[in-house]
């Protein structure tokens, strides 16, 4: 493997940043990629992931040197069925807090919410002294810290294309690769111990939207000087062959529109820039109009068109009100809904919860996305409440009018062919896709001794010579209930899965000098108790008379703690509700000391 040169005379400086102790140094221009970061014998590099191994989503990565850290993307996750009232999903970043006086700064690469959407709650305990991200990313993060009142707690940069910035003791470099969003970079990332290349989420498409490719050359030049690490994502491992380019779905998408005999409705995800751009330009072609529903959506537009990744003429965007008084089939609703959402603009449509759109039989509605897993069942509700109204429902991977934003199979082959890496570490998929995609490292020439799986909290060490793991640091999610963000926990979980599916039993007991004072109240909800064989009545009853009879047995043993009562009146219930009804209800016992 070829070893990093030694350090060499930064050229073409384009602008120093101090802040506090830290010189972040931005260079211009195709300089050599070796001689930013000189290689230090002996010292030792640790990559950690919080997030992202073995899961879809909340991608957050730490590259640790010493006494400094710096945070490469920050990501949450959407909530699982198994997880009832939950709204979204963090990562645990109890590590962060405890070493947040090491963190220099944070680098993004792109602006999806599974690599954005977690920053937002990490400065709301720590800063973050500096954060370079691409130009759309940014402008979403910009948005996302106004509106938390949090803009003071960082430094937003914008990056470009072939621009290398030093944090603390490690440069990064950006190349741009192609995904569903405009911005999305691939970042080589100068250490002591050598280079390790950080894919982003990736595919390589050949004929882009936005007309700005992949640079395999900047990526190529980094493995003529040697690659020690390569991370990699793994979404599409399991699919052979290459992903189609997002230019494919213009086709599709314009055949449904030029056919659509009324209103069409479609939707997207809200950060799908390609995809957003290519269904206004379908409508400037066809003479509509387009209202967009979803704030999400609609700052996108905005910001991608401040930036020049959209282009369309005012007038294109109306309101509902407006769009209204036009002809359906020169209407157009863009709108949120895509995971089937129960919130979302398109759900509410197709159970007829919108306050402003009603489903009609003459509606084309398209779903433009496919579902994230964990949401078929979702979507697949959404499509059957849209279908029973009459609309005409465009769907599925073999609709056309959806493409991945992820590599498959054959383009990861290339990547690794591509950057030679000596060690390789599989990620951003779950566990099974991770093995598929070691194993194509493997075929790929990589010794399968220095292919790592890895899940959250584990620590590769690296240094210029070697890698290993070397124990763990705490991991795991925070899971966030509206605005309450850490106070749900797996107990929380599972009283919400007992209470749907076995009910509550709640006893209410008021006591007073070591008696009861009234027969205590008890109700049942969520039991499935016969009414015609007065089981109903015979329970509460055998209920009320075991609760006395405890009652009494306690008091009569001299004991005093109220909370150890409790517990004695919940045992003795569990015991009758086992016996009786053969279930396992969630439990509230209440007792109320009168003076």
């Amino acid at each position: 493997m070829t070893k990093n040169p030694a350090n060499t005379e930064e050229k073409k400086i384009r602008k120093v940043i101090k802040r506090g102790d830290d010189t972040v140094v931005v260079t211009k221009g195709e300089t050599s990629l070796n001689g930013h970061v000189p290689i230090v014998p002996g010292s030792k590099v640790k990559v950690i992931p919080l997030g992202g191994m073995c899961e879809i989503g909340k991608n957050t990565w730490i590259i640790e040197y010493e006494d400094e850290m710096v945070l490469i993307d920050g990501g949450l996750a959407f909530p699982s069925d198994a997880m009832p009232g939950v709204e979204i999903v963090l990562p645990d970043i109890s590590y962060l807090v405890q070493n947040k006086n090491k963190i220099k700064g944070q680098v993004i690469t792109h602006g999806h919410e599974d690599h954005i959407g977690g920053i937002v709650p990490m400065l709301k305990q720590f800063d973050i002294p500096i954060i370079y991200g691409p130009s759309l990313a940014i402008g979403l993060l910009e948005e996302k810290l106004k509106d938390a009142q949090l803009s003071d707690r960082t430094s937003l940069h914008k990056g470009r294309p072939r621009q290398t910035f030093k944090i603390g003791s490690l440069a990064f470099t950006y190349t741009r690769n192609t995904h569903s969003i405009a911005d999305s970079f691939c970042l080589i990332i100068h250490t002591p111990c050598g280079k390790i290349v950080h894919s982003g989420d990736f595919k390589f498409d050949f004929t882009p939207v936005d007309g700005e490719f992949f640079d395999v050359y900047t990526l190529a030049k980094a493995s003529e000087e040697g690659v020690l690490l390569l991370i990699s994502d793994s979404t599409n491992v399991e699919r052979e062959g290459y992903t189609p380019s997002e230019r494919s779905v213009y086709g599709r998408l314009e055949e449904e529109f030029n056919k659509a005999p009324g209103r069409i409705i479609i939707t997207t995800f809200a950060s799908q820039v390609h995809r957003i751009r290519q269904i206004l330009d379908i409508c400037i072609k066809a003479n509509k109009k387009v209202a967009i529903f979803g704030r999400s959506m609609l700052l996108l537009a905005t910001i991608s068109r401040e930036l020049g990744h959209m282009k369309f003429p005012d007038g294109l965007l109306v309101n509902l009100e407006d769009l209204n008084k036009l002809p359906d089939e020169r209407t157009v609703i863009l709108t949120t809904g895509s995971q089937g959402e129960p919130l979302s603009a398109l759900t509410r449509m197709a159970f007829d919860e919108h306050r402003q759109v009603t489903i009609q039989p003459k509606d084309t509605v398209i779903i433009s996305a496919t579902p994230i897993p964990g949401n078929e069942r979702a979507v697949a509700n959404v499509v059957n409440a849209l279908s029973a109204k009459g609309a005409h429902v465009v769907y599925g991977r073999e609709s056309g009018v959806h493409v991945s934003g992820h590599a498959c199979r054959e383009e990861q082959r290339m990547l690794l062919n591509i950057v030679k890496p000596k060690y390789f570490l599989p990620a951003h998929g779950e566990y099974r896709m991770l093995v598929l995609h070691g194993n194509v490292g493997v075929e790929c020439g990589v010794d399968p001794k220095n292919v790592f799986l890895m899940e959250n909290g584990d620590v590769l060490e690296l240094t210029s010579e070697s890698a290993k793991l070397n124990g763990q640091v705490p991991a795991g999610i925070i899971m966030v209930d509206s605005t309450r963000v850490g106070d749900v926990d797996e107990h929380i979980i599972e009283q919400r899965h007992k209470l749907a599916s076995e009910g509550l039993l709640s006893i209410l007991l008021t006591i007073k000098d070591k008696k009861s004072l009234a027969e205590p109240i008890i109700e049942a909800k969520g039991l499935v108790l016969a009414q015609e064989d007065n089981t109903h009545g015979q329970f509460i009853n055998d209920a009320k008379k075991m609760v006395i009879k405890t009652i009494s047995d306690f008091f009569e043993k001299n004991e005093k703690d109220i909370e150890k009562l409790k517990e004695k009146v919940k045992a003795e219930l569990i015991k009758l509700v086992h016996a009786e009804l053969k279930r396992e209800p969630l439990l509230q016992v209440i007792i109320l000391e009168s003076k």
